[in-house]
């Protein structure tokens, strides 16, 4: 428990940072450029290099790619060195003609990605701002690779910093934006010039997080050199095994590609209530897991691998049992922080120049939605990294088909159901319900495989966890129904009160009853923060 808490606490730290500049990046997208028709273009273009890459690559890393090099690094004569450096030129010389190739089909795309007409203004900004932002896919693969590797030798700082410096330079391109815009919010004012400094401001912030990577990975001693002999590559080994991860991801985007189309289509009826809400609301969401959950995945799935490859199952069920515990120590109270707290949390983040209040207390609806998707999203992903460590690639597929089958189904039903403004919350809605059942599905089954995975515990646990968080709750509730009536609604100020009361103090709160409760995640959190504090 305490080397992952070390481990996981510098991982956080650096997440955090990246976490606390993406806020301040996102502040100035809503104030640029705002949340409505040229808001919606960019985010629609800024989502689909994303979604190639989790198609291509991202989640093939996790489940396959980490295992293998450790696999590598453990049985080859050189410690895996000249299998790091193949993985790494087929890497950059892949994912660059990918780049290209999608540059070229950036209409196609735009056209998959959205229920925009092909020669609106949307659609034409939508397909500009891709050719600007595609490029960017060959600089964050061979990050992520780098940063992979990096991962595998213990060198986690990197990985978890990078993202600070994409963050920082993107924020600089946002605010000469707002400055030397003439279009600034209205799409139909925009001008080429303009679409190229979003575009290619945002993917000079990923060459500039793939150089840091590529720096910190000649600092632990890796040297880059292009081997072509890929026959040593293990291609069809990581073929076979990552076949199955690439239709898990298939069948998610295909799930993402439903949500942005029903997404936009909802955008289209009422202004300001499309892509741009949904991503904004959902990239808070994925905050507190990508600055805990990702952290402790990180550090844990090279320890469960090398556990599997040493037939310890025992270790495997121990790792497993502590990770979900101590995610779930923080991720509990933060999800019911959230479905209170979700408007007071984006009006000052979102309220401001090009986005009106009234479009930033939206945004904070769809998340108090997601808050109910955290928990169950957390575990999920902590379950599939158990038959990743085993290699086993093929029931994720099966688990992550299932659950996105069910989200579909809900997508379309609730959207059908519910009147346009309310679309998004649906949509979001849908995702909670969906990975619930999920979860529910991948314990039974990682169960089965490992032996149990002391589901009593795990339980017990959590149901203490959230009894402890109950006073945050109400305490909460208290702060926004008291500001809201002192200060007649939700403003920038009387939103830092609520967030302070019912946040900050709530938080407190929250890791005072736990620890009096002797909740044991908790007080390691506690006994680590108190002990560098004193330091």
């Amino acid at each position: 428990m305490s080397r992952m808490l070390r481990a996981s606490a510098l991982m956080a730290a650096g997440t955090m940072v990246s976490r606390v500049t993406g806020f301040v990046r996102t502040m100035v997208l809503a104030y640029a450029i705002g949340t409505r028709a040229l808001g919606d273009s960019y985010n629609a273009a800024y989502a689909i290099p994303y979604s190639i890459l989790d198609l291509l690559l991202l989640g093939v890393l996790s489940s396959v790619v980490v295992p293998m090099i450790v696999r590598a690094q453990q049985q080859d004569p050189d410690g895996g060195r000249a299998y790091e450096q193949r993985l790494l030129t087929v890497a950059t010389v892949a994912l660059t003609v990918v780049a290209v190739l999608a540059v070229l089909a950036a209409p196609l795309l735009i056209d998959l990605y959205t229920d925009w007409a092909p020669g609106s203004r949307k659609y034409e900004v939508g397909v500009m701002l891709a050719r600007f932002i595609l490029p960017q896919l060959a600089f964050f693969g061979i990050g992520a690779v780098a940063g992979a590797i990096l991962n595998t030798r213990d060198r986690f700082g990197a990985p978890m910093w990078a993202p600070v410096i994409n963050n920082l330079v993107v924020i600089c391109v946002f605010v000469m934006y707002a400055l030397v815009s003439q279009g600034r919010d209205n799409i139909d004012a925009v001008t080429t010039a303009d679409l190229a400094l979003l575009g290619l401001g945002t993917t000079a912030g990923i060459v500039a997080q793939a150089a840091v990577l590529i720096v910190a990975l000649r600092r632990a001693g890796f040297s880059f050199v292009p081997r072509f002999d890929l026959r040593n590559a293990r291609l069809g080994e990581m073929g076979k095994a990552g076949v199955w991860t690439i239709g898990y991801v298939v069948v998610t985007q295909l799930g993402f590609m439903l949500t942005t189309n029903l997404s936009s289509s909802a955008g289209d009826q009422v202004s300001g209530h499309g892509i741009s809400p949904y991503t904004l609301a959902f990239q808070l969401f994925q905050l507190p897991y990508g600055v805990v959950g990702v952290s402790v995945i990180t550090a844990m799935l090279p320890r469960m691998s090398r556990a599997v490859g040493e037939g310890r199952l025992a270790d495997v069920r121990e790792e497993f049992g502590s990770s979900v515990r101590l995610i779930c120590a923080l991720m509990v109270p933060v999800s019911l922080l959230l479905m209170v707290l979700g408007p007071a949390i984006t009006v000052p983040i979102y309220g401001h120049g090009a986005n009106s209040v009234a479009d930033a207390v939206y945004i904070g609806n769809v998340l108090q939605v997601y808050g109910l998707a955290l928990v169950p999203f957390a575990v999920f992903q902590l379950l599939l990294r158990v038959f990743y460590s085993f290699g086993d690639t093929r029931t994720p597929v099966y688990v992550g088909a299932g659950t996105t089958a069910v989200n579909a189904g809900l997508m379309v039903v609730f959207y059908l159901v519910l009147p346009a403004r309310y679309a998004v919350m649906g949509l979001a809605l849908a995702y909670a319900i969906a990975y619930g059942l999920g979860a529910l599905l991948a314990w039974m089954l990682a169960a089965r495989r490992v032996g149990g995975l002391d589901g009593w515990t795990v339980g017990m646990a959590m149901t203490r966890m959230y009894l402890a968080s109950l006073p945050t709750a109400v305490l909460a509730l208290a702060a926004v129904w008291g500001v809201t009536e002192a200060f007649g609604g939700l403003r920038f100020v009387s939103s830092l009160i609520v967030l302070a009361v019912g946040g900050g103090l709530g938080l407190v709160l929250y890791l005072g009853v736990a620890h009096r409760m002797r909740i044991p995640e908790v007080n390691s959190i506690v006994g680590m923060v108190a002990r560098r504090v004193g330091r």
